[in-house]
């Protein structure tokens, strides 16, 4: 994979929307996140190992609250809360 995009299970932990990779990989594989890049189509991620990008638009539901961001970032790391929220930025839908 290149250096400008992450697998979407790595992307969602290192955020911190999921506690586990292996959680991450699980909601991913059950199609459960949305994903537009662009001018495309919105697409349902159906593989964990799908890439995403910063500017990547992604919407899901998790504990009952529907989340919509934009990826800002990849990160290098699963860091601690304040970082992991400089990864998106929130969407209003």
């Amino acid at each position: 994979m290149s250096e400008d995009a992450c697998r979407a299970d790595v992307w969602l932990w290192r955020a911190r929307f999921f506690k586990t990779r292996t959680l991450a990989a699980k909601f991913v594989d059950e199609g459960k996140v949305r994903l537009t890049r662009g001018a495309a189509p919105e697409t349902r991620l159906d593989k964990c190992a799908r890439p995403v990008k910063p500017g990547d638009h992604l919407v899901f539901a998790v504990g009952g609250r529907l989340i919509a961001i934009q990826i800002e970032a990849l990160g290098e790391r699963r860091g601690p809360p304040a970082e992991a929220r400089g990864l998106y930025t929130a969407l209003e839908e």
